[in-house]
């Protein structure tokens, strides 16, 4: 069954980690968390993927760090609706 999770989650789970991300590590984190099929959303974009969403949370100014290299996520970069 697919499970659609909202980046707010994702984000929540992040900053609950208090770890740096790769984007390997990223995508298994999400797959233990959520399971492999999750697909995830945020308020304005549906159907994405781990690599959709990790684009998305860099171009936002959500995260710090390097998409290539290490990456963790700032809570005070989290918004709050």
């Amino acid at each position: 069954m697919l499970q659609l999770i909202h980046a707010h989650d994702v984000m929540n789970m992040m900053i609950e980690s208090r770890t740096s991300y790769t984007r390997e590590s990223f995508r298994s984190a999400l797959a233990d968390k959520f399971g492999e099929n999750a697909q995830f959303h945020t308020c304005s974009l549906q159907g994405l993927s781990s690599d959709d969403l990790l684009s998305f949370l860099f171009q936002r100014g959500k995260l710090t760090g390097e998409i290539e290299g290490k990456f963790s996520m700032e809570p005070l970069n989290m918004c709050s609706h």
